[in-house]
This record gives C-alpha cells, sequence and structure tokens, in this order.
C-alpha cells in the first residue's frame, strides 16, 4: 500500500449538491478499489494563478489516503473523462511529506 496525496479542481459552475456528488463519487471509487482515506479536505472556491478553460476560479478538494499502486491510473483515467474536473495532482507521499500532512492535519485540529 503507497501514501497518495490528490487535490483536484472542480468547475466554479457547479452547484454544491454536484460538487458534494462529485467528491462522493471519486471518494467511493478510491474505496471501492481498496483504499484507506485518511484525510478529505474541502478548501472551497479560491481564485486561479491563471485562467483555465476561461474560468477564473475553482473548487479546490483533497484526498489523502493509501492505496495499492495499480489503482491510481484507473483513477487518473476517470478524471480525464470527467467534464468538471479543470485539473488534478496525484503525488506519491514520502515518508517527510506524511510527516509533514500529519502535522498540518494536528494543526488544522488545533484551529477548529
Amino acid at each position: 500500500m503507497n501514501h497518495y496525496e490528490t487535490v483536484f479542481i472542480l468547475n466554479p459552475v457547479l452547484s454544491e449538491d454536484q460538487i458534494k456528488e462529485t467528491v462522493k463519487k471519486y471518494e467511493d471509487f478510491l474505496v471501492s478499489n481498496g483504499a484507506k482515506m485518511i484525510s478529505k479536505e474541502n478548501w472551497g472556491l479560491k481564485k486561479l494563478a491563471y485562467p483555465i478553460q476561461n474560468k477564473k476560479s475553482g473548487f479546490y478538494h483533497l484526498f489523502e489516503y493509501t492505496v495499492p499502486g495499480e489503482v491510481i491510473n484507473p483513477l487518473e483515467v476517470e478524471f480525464g473523462r470527467d467534464e468538471r474536473f479543470m485539473r488534478q495532482l496525484t503525488v506519491a507521499l514520502d515518508k517527510h511529506a506524511i510527516s509533514w500532512a500529519e502535522r498540518r492535519r494536528v494543526k488544522l485540529k488545533q484551529k477548529a
């Protein structure tokens, strides 16, 4: 099981229900393929550094999870087929990134 983090940007014209449905769909996809979700974060509507598909903002989400490596390619294909996604990035985390992510989660819990 490898440790991954996926950040994706959803189209800003989507309704709140459509966003929740999309996030749930991909969370279910990961879980059904053997993923263990560690963290899910909704970063909300953010301004983009540059226009993407003539849009200046997007809804950011982050998933942190462990999953076998062979699941990542089908996940990326699904992201590419879904027009609700403007961008996505999946990275494998090393031991330093994992400890940093854990510290960040603790800080977020303390703020809340």
